[in-house]
């Protein structure tokens, strides 16, 4: 299975804007011997012996954190994004305590006050969201915090394509005194690049995970700012317990080893002309398929991804995502703002560039992707036009299935995006 993910990954192009290609370093590490020691506790505070070495590694993880984004505390033992963010709203917040995050159609996060998740659930969830441009309106926001008086606001996108103002979000915060807690779990790699503004000069908290933008292993930090700890110097002390004994049990010192890795990586010249190219490749990628007539949420983009409504196509996100797919293209279906169809079955697709551009790809090829997912699309059209099928036909999975047999461009979209692939292999970056 691992040799026929490894031809599948080789032989499509990774545009799902939250994966990316870690480096065999990183992969060595994950893959060390550090997987074998239980290490419950933090640095020098074990509960467990033979923990020389292990005490070393997270120490140095934790000083590279600190000095890459520039804050005074962070905590590298979250399992992944969601299990930090929990952790934080428990250490800032008690159960039944309003938060304000973007709600999940708008670009957020499940984990950002969705009802489908545990931080919906347990606390009083107030969600904001986007303007008819797809833009957040941070007036709107202060209304809304006004209103609400949220004790967390959560600034952080998952498929929000521009840029946040930090500064205005902190201005919300601080009139309502609310701690601003940053996700910047799609973007960490890009504000060390100083290709995205970092949000840590005015936020309390930070979190991200570590194997997107960042290109690391599949992990997460949380980071306490000055400004954190100047509202409240007990804070990184609260965040520590709520990670361990709070939530978690030993860290994955593997993991953690892996991270390491990955943050000397991106401390190199090499890592901040990779990253601004990702947003370069992202803006050609935007500015082409807007140029097939595409519906881009926002118009457009600032950072990695690209979020397109599709309605203008009369096709629903899955079927442009299984028939990209199938022709050697792998995104995703999304929702959109204010989207008339169900989450299952979304009215949009999300894709980014991380992925290709760690392959080596730049604009050229960044058009010639897009030229590839417009056949795809407009083959899709003229089949469904021919059979005459409804939306809700198309929900159905065998509907969609007999549309992308019937579409024999696919087969030719693959040969093109193999001939890509083979030019510009995976193994180049390791």
């Amino acid at each position: 299975l691992i040799k026929q993910e490894e031809k599948r990954q080789q032989e499509t192009l990774m545009l799902i804007p939250s994966e990316n290609i870690a480096s065999r370093a990183v992969e060595e590490a994950v893959a060390s011997i550090f997987g074998n020691k239980y290490a419950e506790g933090y640095p020098f505070k074990r509960y467990y012996q033979g923990q020389q070495y292990v005490d070393q590694l997270e120490t140095l993880v934790i000083e590279r954190t600190k000095k890459l984004f520039r804050v005074p505390h962070a905590n590298v033992q979250p399992y992944s994004g969601s299990p930090a963010n929990l952790a934080v709203l428990l250490a800032l917040a008690k159960p039944g305590d309003s938060i304000m995050g973007l709600s999940l159609d708008s670009g957020g996060h499940l984990t950002h006050g969705s009802k489908a998740s545990y931080t919906g659930k347990l606390f009083h969830s107030v969600q904001y969201g986007v303007n008819k441009q797809g833009l957040i309106d941070y007036d709107d926001v202060f209304k809304l915090a006004k209103k609400v008086k949220p004790k967390v606001i959560i600034a952080g996108i998952t498929a929000y394509p521009r840029v946040l103002d930090w500064k205005k979000f902190a201005q919300i915060a601080d009139e309502v005194e609310a701690y601003l807690m940053a996700d910047i779990a799609h973007l960490a790699g890009l504000v060390i690049a100083g290709a995205y503004p970092s949000p840590a000069p005015f936020t309390h908290v930070v979190t991200t995970t570590t194997h997107k933008t960042l290109r690391g292993p599949r992990g997460a930090l949380i980071m306490v700012t000055e400004r954190g700890l100047k509202k409240d110097p007990d804070l990184q002390e609260k965040i520590d317990k709520s990670v361990f004994p709070g939530l978690q049990g030993g860290p994955h010192e593997n993991t953690i080893a892996g991270i390491g890795i990955a943050l000397k990586e991106v401390s190199q010249n090499s890592f901040r002309v990779y990253a601004k190219q990702i947003v370069k490749n992202a803006r050609a990628l935007a500015s082409q398929l807007n140029s097939y007539g595409f519906d881009l949420v926002s118009g457009g983009t600032d950072s990695h991804l690209i979020l397109i409504n599709l309605q203008n196509k009369n096709l629903l996100g899955n079927t442009v995502a299984e028939a990209c797919e199938e022709a050697g293209m792998v995104l995703n279906r999304n929702a959109i703002p204010n989207d008339p169809n169900p989450p299952y079955y979304p009215s949009g697709i999300r894709l980014g560039t991380p992925g290709v551009t760690s392959r080596g790809m730049k604009e050229k090829e960044m058009k010639h992707i897009a030229q590839c997912i417009n056949d795809v699309v407009v083959t899709l059209q003229d089949i469904k036009k021919k059979t005459k099928m409804t939306m809700l036909d198309e929900r159905k999975r065998e509907n969609r299935i007999k549309i992308i047999k019937q579409a024999k461009t696919l087969r030719k979209v693959r040969q093109r995006v193999l001939q890509l692939c083979t030019k510009f292999p995976i193994k180049k970056y390791y």
